[in-house]
């Protein structure tokens, strides 16, 4: 397994991975998303194919510092249990470091085993938040 950390120019590759997100990408969000300095899209291949991806979004308080938040991780069906979402989420904690994030946080679901056995074995807390969201029609 390898994996890239993606960035400015790479939206073609990005797009050759859009199996494994939730949708489509949109080539606007995209280009944004990858020029910001602060946005980290990882990529892991296998065989030279995408198997997988974390993306991560440094967010800074004037009193805490920078923190990394997990946005989101996905591993295509046939790459499962065999080490690619760890791999994915420990170069991303080791990317947090590197840029000196004094810590790392993600939000899952309860029911969503595998995300959670993901998490607990690269070090991650259970803190149990209540989330609080809010949609906005973008059309």
């Amino acid at each position: 397994m390898r994996i890239e950390h993606l960035g400015p120019g790479d939206e073609e590759k990005l797009a050759a991975a859009e199996g494994l997100l939730d949708g489509p990408v949109k080539p606007d969000a995209a280009h944004h998303f990858l020029g910001d300095p602060n946005h980290h899209m990882l990529v892991a291949y296998v065989d030279g194919l995408p198997a997988g991806f974390v993306s991560g979004v440094e967010m800074t308080h004037p009193d805490k510092g920078t923190e990394m938040f997990l946005y989101e991780l996905g591993v295509d069906e046939a790459h499962r249990r065999k080490g690619v979402a760890t791999g994915l989420v420990e170069a991303l904690k080791a990317l947090a470091r590197e840029r000196g994030n004094y810590g790392m946080w993600v939000l899952s679901d309860d029911d969503n085993e595998a995300a959670l056995k993901t998490y607990r074995r690269v070090g991650g807390s259970d803190s149990s938040p209540t989330l609080f969201d809010w949609q906005f029609d973008t059309d």
